[in-house]
């Protein structure tokens, strides 16, 4: 049994609710909740006289005997021990009289009216906290369920003045479901509480009720029972909330097997051990758990990473090879570079065109080969910064297309070098191929066959501009998909096929006397070319995002360089810095020599 301030306050609040209920005029209009409080001390033969007094609806202690003035019965709220509660029940059920526990010991009987609004602010606080405040949402459940049992039967009830119902004795019990489906189903107060089978389903705190030194009482949340949909309830005790006797000196005992899994984490349980034991580990890479003690780990969306903590996804970064960032200006810059220093040849070249070094080596094929090798250059430039439709459509296949007319002028010099040492001999049958006709030939036969290669290729399998999720786990890699990789290595294949044929000849040509020395230029320029493209293909499929554009950029630029360097540059020596050498007479000793 409580303290009499205990009790007291208890009894506030029923009365509180009692009032509340009989002055809302939707809630049971027309008609008045009365009520009957009894003190049992506990002692099953005051429980059985005040159930006798319940169940006898006249003036005497006779059940079920109706005679003068009535009063209906509609709940029994009450908190005794176990033993009386089933006492309760069993005497209750034959009258199909609802039966609720509380969470209050030891009522008085009080039958008095109090006035509430001269109570002291203190003690209306304490009507709605801890016992108080069930007591309150019990009794408001109450006068709902009969509001709703009162609706439903409105249409067979015949109101008699202002205190019984018509068909009360036969529809009374009926009050039972519409209780049980309130607490079950009931929204306006604190959400649902209980499912079918009496499960709680709503979070609730966990109280500790503590007496002050001045044998004040108040209720303290020390802790919280939380619903989870996948895991079921998750239990929390806030450790600096919680006061404990004075005589526990001793480490609080731990409640669980194991600590709980932080997010991040996952469950593992312990072979042979309790389910309540288990280790804790890391999510997988690519997985998250954003809760406690999580059963397994979920994976990120394909735009998100899971963070180093595995507790949240975060989204990827979008990359790709642009002009802004140091690795694009670079080649960017080599580009240009190298497209002036070709323009500056290309002018020297037209300034001396009537000289013997630029006349000697064919100057037609060799403003084709400058040409070529200046828009090699510039189409590297479509290669970096965001791909779209037109970019990538077009960049691979005007890179095939003008490495093969480069190629091609190669491979046409070098022949032509060759029929031309072949045609000096009288009565060759080759002096008559000499001339443009057959460099023509050569070009534009070796480049048909690119054209067609490329128009296939776009005709049947373009390339397009997709984002890539998966190569790279923390980025988002914007990039050209070649449409058909089979294709793409068919073009660069047939390049490679060109270069080689071209060194071939140019390699059985080295030994050509001094005139025709441009086959030694040739073949090692084809040289450097050869061995920068066969070592694109391994490190091209080896690299991923914009670090494979970046490789084929600078196989593009290293190759073009290396015939811009090794077949011109010592042309443009003697035309710029060795003027004298660059004269009929000289070509002609070392013909001689």
């Amino acid at each position: 049994m409580g303290t009499k301030a205990e009790s007291y306050q208890l009894i506030l609040s029923f009365l509180f609710a009692i009032r509340e209920v009989n002055q809302n005029p939707n809630l049971l209009p027309n008609i008045t909740l009365d009520y009957s409080i009894y003190e049992t001390l506990y002692n099953a033969r005051m429980t059985c006289e005040a159930m006798m007094d319940l169940a006898s609806p006249g003036q005497e202690n006779i059940p079920n005997y109706s005679c003068g003035r009535q009063k209906t019965v509609l709940a029994i709220l009450e908190n005794v021990p176990t033993e009386l509660s089933i006492l309760i029940s069993n005497m209750m059920d034959i009258h199909k009289i609802p039966q609720h526990a509380l969470a209050v010991r030891g009522w008085r009987r009080c039958m008095e009216k109090e006035e509430l609004e001269t109570l002291p602010e203190e003690v209306l606080g304490n009507i709605f906290s801890g016992h108080g405040h069930s007591i309150y949402k019990i009794l408001y459940a109450v006068a709902h369920a009969l509001n709703a049992f009162y609706l439903s039967t409105a249409k067979s009830m015949v109101m008699v003045g202002r205190e019984k119902w018509g068909h009360e004795r036969t529809q009374k019990w009926k009050m039972y479901h519409f209780l049980k489906n309130f607490w079950l189903h009931n929204t306006s107060m604190d959400g649902v509480h209980l499912d079918e089978n009496g499960e709680l389903v709503a979070d609730v705190a966990i109280m500790k009720r503590v007496r002050l030194r001045k044998k004040v009482l108040y209720m303290r949340i020390i802790g919280n029972m939380t619903k989870q949909a996948s895991q079921g309830f998750q239990f929390y005790m806030d450790n600096d909330n919680r006061v404990w006797p004075r005589s526990i000196h001793k480490t609080v005992p731990r409640s669980r097997c194991s600590e709980s899994c932080l997010p991040g984490y996952t469950k593992a349980i312990q072979e042979g051990s309790p389910i309540c034991c288990y280790d804790c580990r890391l999510c997988a890479e690519g997985t998250i758990s954003t809760q406690e003690d999580a059963d397994h780990c979920a994976g990120c969306p394909d735009d998100q990473y899971a963070n180093i903590n595995r507790d949240r996804c975060v989204p990827k970064v979008i990359t790709f090879l642009s002009f802004e960032e140091k690795l694009g200006l670079i080649l960017a810059s080599s580009a240009l570079t190298l497209s002036l220093a070709t323009a500056l040849v290309f002018g020297i070249f037209v300034k001396y065109r009537e000289t013997p070094v630029i006349r000697v080596n064919n100057r037609d094929l060799t403003y084709i080969l400058l040409v070529s090798l200046l828009l090699s250059f510039l189409s590297s430039l479509l290669f970096i910064g965001q791909p779209n439709k037109v970019t990538c459509l077009l960049r691979q296949a005007l890179f095939s297309t003008i490495f093969s007319v480069a190629v091609s002028s190669v491979l046409a010099k070098t022949i032509t070098v060759v029929v031309a040492f072949m045609a000096t001999k009288p009565g060759n049958r080759w002096r008559k191929w000499l001339g443009k006709s057959l460099a023509n030939s050569i070009i534009v036969a070796c480049c048909s066959i690119q054209v067609v290669i490329c128009v296939v290729w776009l005709g049947t399998s373009p390339p397009f501009p997709e984002s890539d999720m998966h190569s790279q786990p923390r980025h988002i890699i914007l990039q050209c998909n070649e449409g058909s990789a089979a294709m793409f290595y068919v073009a660069l294949g047939y390049m490679g096929f060109l270069a080689a044929i071209c060194f071939t000849v140019a390699f059985l040509a080295r030994r050509l006397p001094g005139a025709f020395n441009e086959a030694k230029l040739i073949t090692f320029s084809l040289l450097v070319f050869c061995r920068l493209w066969v070592s694109f293909v391994p490190t091209y499929l080896s690299t991923k995002g914009k670090y494979t554009v970046a490789v084929q950029i600078f196989s593009m630029l290293a190759s073009s360089c290396g015939l811009l360097g090794c077949i011109f540059l010592p042309k443009c020596y003697i035309i710029v810095l060795r003027p004298q050498l660059n004269v009929k007479e000289h070509i002609k000793i070392s013909d001689g020599n």
